[in-house]
């Protein structure tokens, strides 16, 4: 035996996901609200200019 720990392919988002929870868990709902919707804001914001820099490849 080698001492090698075999982890499946969740294990790392897993463990990512519950540092977010321990990390916010103790922050009030409207600041949770506000950090969710600034992340969300992001996300579409990146995703349309992604959306934008293709169609101008295409052309």
């Amino acid at each position: 035996m080698t001492g090698t720990v075999l982890a499946s392919k969740w294990d790392m988002a897993f463990g990512f996901v519950m540092f977010l929870r321990v990390l916010f868990g103790s922050l009030p709902t409207w600041v949770k609200a506000t950090l969710l919707g600034l992340v969300v804001c992001g996300l579409l914001w990146d995703g349309l200019r992604r959306v934008q820099q293709r169609r101008t490849r295409v052309r």
